[in-house]
C-alpha cells in the first residue's frame, strides 16, 4: 500500500501492449517530454522496473510508438489506394486519430534511429508515400518535388490542426478541410 492507495496486480493477457496504450494516453495528456517510466508503471499497476524490462530506457519506449505508429501510418496510406490526394487525407486523419505516435514518429532526438523495427517501419511508410506518386496527376520528372511537397503540406497541415492554429472556420473533420489545400499542388504543378 502507497499512499493510502493498493495498486491492482495487473491482469492483463499483453503486458507490453497495455504499456504501449498508456504512454499513448499519457502522451496525448502531457507530451512525450513529460512521460516517465515510473508513471507509466503506476498507471498500467506494475512495479517500476517492468517498463524497464521491456523497453530498457524511456526512448527505448517511445522507439516502440515510433515503429508502431509508422506501421499504423504505412497501413492508413497504403489502403489510400496509390491517389495521392487520398493519401494525403490518409496521413491527416492518421495524425488526428493517432496524436501520440504522430508526436513522436518525426523527433529523432526521442528515438534510438537505428533500431531495427524502426528502421523497418519508416522504410514500409516511405515506400507507401511513394506509392502514392505512381498517381497521374505527378507527372514524369517532378515525382521527387512532388513528394516532397506533399508530405509537406500533409504534415504541416496535421501539425497546425492539432495546434489548434488553423482558423475555426475549416470545421470539424481535418482530412476534409485539408483536400481543398492538397489539391493546389495539382492545380497549380511545379514547373520543370
Amino acid at each position: 500500500m502507497s499512499g493510502g492507495r493498493m495498486r491492482q496486480p495487473y491482469h492483463h493477457g499483453d503486458l507490453r501492449r497495455a504499456l504501449l496504450t498508456a504512454a499513448t494516453e499519457a502522451i496525448v495528456e502531457a507530451g512525450p517530454a513529460a512521460l516517465s517510466l515510473r508513471d507509466l508503471a503506476r498507471r498500467v499497476g506494475v512495479s517500476h522496473a517492468a517498463p524497464a524490462h521491456h523497453f530498457g530506457d524511456k526512448t527505448g519506449l517511445l522507439t516502440a510508438i515510433a515503429a508502431e505508429g509508422l506501421e499504423l501510418l504505412a497501413g492508413a496510406l497504403e489502403a489510400a489506394g496509390g491517389d495521392i490526394l487520398a493519401t494525403g487525407q490518409a496521413y491527416i486523419r492518421f495524425a488526428v486519430t493517432h496524436r501520440a505516435h504522430f508526436e513522436v514518429m518525426f523527433q529523432p532526438s526521442l528515438l534510438h534511429a537505428e533500431a531495427p523495427e524502426l528502421v523497418a517501419a519508416r522504410q514500409r511508410a516511405g515506400q507507401a508515400l511513394s506509392d502514392s506518386l505512381t498517381d497521374p496527376r505527378v507527372t514524369d520528372g517532378v515525382a521527387d518535388q512532388a513528394r516532397l511537397a506533399a508530405w509537406s503540406i500533409a504534415h504541416g497541415f496535421a501539425t497546425l490542426w492539432l495546434a489548434g492554429a488553423l482558423p475555426p472556420d475549416l470545421g470539424g473533420d481535418a482530412p476534409d478541410a485539408a483536400a481543398p489545400v492538397l489539391r493546389l499542388l495539382f492545380e497549380h504543378p511545379p514547373a520543370t
